[in-house]
């Protein structure tokens, strides 16, 4: 159950990142992506709060249902981000987080077996960098909100993973 949920959860990440970046933000740049402040005085991509958990929620599946499942899971957020957002920004998405996303799962797979955790914060950081390096130059032909795109994830995978540490007992359970 808890990987269905997980995978459902990541699926719909990735059309709502989409989503946020064209439509939610304190400041929204003509041709280019509505920002939020991320703190330090840095703004960030407004999808910025769907990736970071989608990091977590991709290694969840994995962790449950197997990698098939995440890597069925990229390909259909990213399908769906065709719906909801322009195509140059839909194709951006898709290729960064395709990248990211195999990356995470090239560091999470042997660390999982030993050290759930440091697991999901390894795999979470190298994606969250080639994501969001690929994904601004890519989208926008600038890497210039890198810093803050980088600090945003991070803030939402430190928040995700706690909640996967509050439950990592009845998690691991359930996935072995």
């Amino acid at each position: 159950m808890l990987g269905y949920f997980a995978l459902t959860g990541f699926i719909a990440t990735i059309p709502a990142a989409n989503w946020l970046i064209g439509n939610v933000g304190t400041t929204c740049v003509p041709n280019g992506p509505c920002l939020i402040p991320v703190g330090f005085g840095l703004m960030a991509p407004s999808g910025v709060l769907m990736i970071g958990l989608a990091l977590v929620l991709r290694d969840v599946v994995q962790r449950t249902l197997g990698i098939g499942w995440s890597l069925g899971g990229i390909i259909m957020g990213a399908a769906l981000s065709w719906s909801v957002a322009a195509p140059s920004l839909a194709l951006a998405s898709a290729a960064a987080f395709l990248f990211s996303e195999l990356a995470d799962t090239a560091v999470y797979t042997p660390l999982a077996k030993r050290r759930l955790i440091t697991a999901v914060l390894a795999s979470s950081l190298v994606g969250t960098a080639i994501d969001s390096a690929l994904f601004l130059w890519l989208a926008f032909g600038s890497v210039a909100l890198l810093p803050g795109l980088v600090l945003g994830k991070v803030w939402m995978v430190s928040m995700a993973t706690l909640v996967l540490w509050l439950n990592r007992r009845r998690w691991q359970d359930k996935a072995a």
